[in-house]
């Protein structure tokens, strides 16, 4: 199996964001749930789209709520941010072959990918309070959570 790349910045970012400790297995971990993310998106936003009359997913058609937008804000605040967009940007893999994003959409993914890692990063600590290396019964879980909304 081959090293994820940015493992240092990923563990800067997850120790400053959510005051975890994390690893390589970890950010393969992170990997998997950006991957499954992206297609969850990709799908709201297709479905919306549609709903629109359109078949080019526009930013409006993206499932951003009040909260989402908030991480994004916050995402934006940290220090390591334009290190962890870069990453995103060149990590972030296709959507499935029907959707299609329009530009300024793509170039908004970072964004909303650099929100999701926020909520991610900090639902560990509401997980358990204590925690400061998750394991993958917490990552599970996180998972989990975040399965029920998107």
């Amino acid at each position: 199996m081959t090293r994820p790349a940015g493992i240092p910045v990923f563990e800067r970012f997850f120790r400053s964001v959510g005051r975890v400790d994390i690893d390589k297995d970890d950010v393969r971990r992170y990997r998997r749930f950006v991957d499954d993310k992206i297609d969850d998106i990709a799908i709201a936003g297709r479905n919306s789209a549609k709903w629109n009359g359109r078949d080019v997913i526009a930013p409006q058609d993206l499932p951003i709520t009040k909260g989402l937008q908030e991480r994004m804000r916050d995402f934006d605040k940290l220090d390591v941010a334009d290190e962890v967009r870069e990453l995103l940007r060149q990590s972030i893999r296709r959507p499935p072959a029907d959707v299609t994003f329009a530009e300024d959409t793509e170039e908004m993914l970072p964004e909303v990918f650099g929100g999701l890692s926020v909520a991610l990063a900090r639902s560990f600590r509401v997980l358990d309070p204590n925690l400061s290396n998750p394991a993958t019964e917490h990552w599970d879980r996180a998972f989990e959570m975040f399965d029920l909304i998107f």
